[in-house]
């Protein structure tokens, strides 16, 4: 089992979303409603409504949530937050989402914020609500709001801060718990240059019992070429009922011909761990940091020590992220007392994470590290760099020194927040910067080449891991 494909697959859709990200989980804040208030000019291509009417109603669902995400966002962005961008933002995204569905010259009214929270809200509300009396029976409400609290969000200029959809955040809840779902066993990755869409079974699962090989190309799934689709669309059909039958269409790496592999559905459990003994050495190859992480690494370890490891590797290599508490129990393996990583919100107020004093013990230790190890990945390279318990070996990681955390909404959906940025134990911020490594070895992480050669003797940086711990040995 190769973790890579899990983790590159983890690390590609959250670089466009959120890369992996270190995450607390929140919930919807319970917010007051505002009272009405009269409505500035609506502007130019509106005369026609009935403005006093349309706020005369009760306010809607989709208003109360578009209140508790503009709210929410105010309170906890770690940075000060400009309330004429989140304004602006809900108008182009209205008006982007409208033009999509074509329709002809929409006009929703600028609006202009004036710093008091009621009175702002309102004119988010004034828009929303015209959308959806004007435009309602050609789209949809819900998205519409959706679109409202999108072109907020996205108007900070934050990349890890988004609204995530109800199968979104189903999503990302079933990676960090580690996968719990009807399926046949497989991670899958695309190249970004030939658009390929590659597999890797997981051991012991139907796909890999079906023969399905790592680096298999998926050309078709139940008579739905996959050319052209995003990787979500594919694990859409690739997933159903268990005890279902689904027909792939596969070919693998340099063959001529394609074969098609019947494969019977069942419940999958995802592991995040790979652990093996390696020339005396407990390689441990984690592929995001989920709630179940923790223990997995820990048995890794002991499993290794209980065997007599010369050495231990940690491979953090393609891993985006995940539970910012997953990060400090796991940098505990390592580091017996002391700071793990601190968090500072936009008002200075700081949070101190410490060690656990669960420390196994687990010496000597490498780290391997790459530029998609990144968010909770980096927490953990930084601790153990910071107090010198393991060597980092590879290349700089990516740079990702913010957490976020998840508000649920009434809609199934949920705000992702960037909360707080953090420090390692040693106050280094390392957001757009990244963490250069004890060692630098230069190998390609491009996925085609991280399929083939991770884990193998063509992979450069584990070579020089195995040699480092060699020569602490030797001392």
């Amino acid at each position: 089992m190769n973790a890579p494909f899990r983790a590159l697959t983890a690390a590609f859709v959250i670089a466009v979303a959120s890369l992996g990200g270190a995450l607390y989980l929140g919930h919807e804040a319970g917010l007051q409603d505002s009272a009405p208030a009269a409505l500035l000019d609506a502007g130019p291509g509106l005369a026609t409504l009935d403005l006093r009417a349309l706020l005369s109603n009760p306010r809607s669902a989709d208003q109360r949530m578009l209140d508790i995400a503009f709210r929410q966002v105010e309170k906890a962005f770690y940075r000060p937050v400009n309330a004429q961008l989140l304004l602006n933002g809900e108008q182009h995204e209205l008006l982007a989402y409208l033009k999509k569905h074509k329709i002809s010259d929409p006009a929703i009214p600028s609006a202009l914020a004036t710093g008091d929270e009621a009175h702002d809200v309102r004119l988010l509300n004034r828009n929303l609500q015209l959308a959806q009396s004007q435009y309602g029976r050609q789209t949809s409400n819900a998205e519409l709001t959706q679109a409202a609290i999108s072109g907020m969000l996205n108007a900070l200029g934050d990349p890890y801060t988004a609204y995530l959809s109800a199968r979104e955040i189903s999503s990302l809840e079933e990676s960090l718990k580690g996968g719990d779902f009807g399926g046949i066993g497989v991670y899958i990755v695309q190249d970004p240059q030939t658009k390929q869409v590659l597999v890797e079974p997981i051991e012991g699962t139907p796909a890999f019992l079906a023969g399905i090989k790592t680096g298999d190309q998926i050309l078709a799934v139940d008579g739905h070429h996959v050319g052209g689709l995003k990787l979500d669309d594919v694990e859409r059909l690739i997933r159903g009922r268990s005890g279902t039958v689904v027909q792939l269409v596969v070919r693998a790496h340099g063959a001529p011909a394609a074969r098609t592999i019947a494969v019977t559905r069942s419940q999958i459990v995802v592991p995040s761990v790979k652990a093996e003994m390696e020339d005396g050495f407990e390689y441990v190859r984690l592929s995001d940091f989920g709630s179940n992480s923790y223990d997995e690494v820990r048995r890794a370890m002991l499993d290794g020590k209980a065997h007599n490891a010369k050495g231990y590797i940690l491979d953090l290599r393609n891993n985006g992220g995940g539970l910012l508490e997953a990060a400090v129990q796991i940098s505990s393996l390592f580091i017996s007392q002391g700071t793990i990583v601190s968090t500072i919100d936009r008002e200075g107020n700081t949070e101190v994470k410490t060690a656990t004093h669960e420390s196994i013990g687990a010496a000597p230790l490498v780290v391997l590290v790459n530029k998609y190890t990144a968010s909770a990945s980096e927490i953990t390279a930084g601790a153990v760099q910071d107090y010198h318990v393991g060597a980092l070996i590879g290349m700089k990681t990516f740079g990702k020194g913010v957490v976020q955390s998840i508000y649920n909404l009434s809609d199934g959906g949920a705000l992702k927040i960037t909360t707080a940025r953090y420090v390692t134990p040693l106050g280094r911020d390392i957001q757009h910067k990244g963490i250069v490594p004890d060692v630098v070895v230069n190998q390609s992480p491009a996925i085609i080449g991280t399929i083939r050669d991770l884990g193998t003797a063509k992979d450069l940086q584990l070579a020089a891991a195995k040699s480092y711990l060699r020569r602490i040995a030797h001392r």
